[in-house]
């Protein structure tokens, strides 16, 4: 399938690309780093298109409900204001990308970057009608993202060359990738821009 860009209708969310989740941080996704390239053409390409680009971030107090020492499932991680809640060096977002902190509440989960967020009301005030989801984990806040997505009405786009996954138990992320698919997810690839 190929796709064209409507800057009018189309925006870019790249999911939670932050040292933590790369590899030396406090939570890495196995390889996390690698879909970082990717992602960087996709950011031309919709920065060229004069499209919306959104990155979401992981943003938690440091006694987030999700950490292990709180009762939680996960090392602490992406601790508003550290380091390791940065974004990746290596990502290369423009000065207009528009950033959606999430899971900021010490007392709550958020793993889509709709939760808890104005970015539902902010996609539709902008009037876009179809999303492009890439970034990390596939397995985890992706999928949220994506579901999400789809159940707020959008078009909704996987970038399946841009995301990577944690496996916590195997096959994790083949299994996200499949509920997204069939929850009304489309497949996309850079391959499918590259006529645009």
């Amino acid at each position: 399938m190929k796709y064209l860009i409507d800057k009018e209708k189309d925006a870019l969310i790249i999911v939670d690309v932050q040292r933590d989740f790369c590899s030396g941080g406090a939570l890495p996704v196995p390889e996390g780093e690698k879909i970082i390239p990717i992602l960087n053409r996709y950011i031309k390409k919709f920065s060229e298109a004069g499209a919306l680009i959104i990155a979401t971030r992981d943003w938690h107090p440091p006694n987030h409900v999700s950490f292990k020492n709180h009762g939680g499932t996960w090392p602490p991680h992406c601790i508003q204001g550290t380091p390791g809640a940065d974004f990746h060096p290596d990502l290369e977002l423009p000065a207009e990308t528009k950033i959606v902190s999430k899971a900021s509440s010490a007392d709550k989960e958020a793993y889509s970057g709709f939760d808890g967020t104005s970015l539902e009301k902010d996609l539709k005030n902008a009037g876009v009608q179809r999303v492009f989801v890439g970034g990390l984990a596939t397995d985890y806040c992706v999928k949220s993202t994506v579901l999400d997505a789809l159940n707020c009405g959008f078009e909704t786009v996987l970038l399946l060359d841009a995301i990577k996954g944690v496996d916590v138990n195997p096959g994790d992320s083949e299994r996200a990738i499949r509920e997204m698919l069939n929850r009304g997810a489309k497949k996309g690839f850079f391959k499918d821009f590259e006529d645009c």
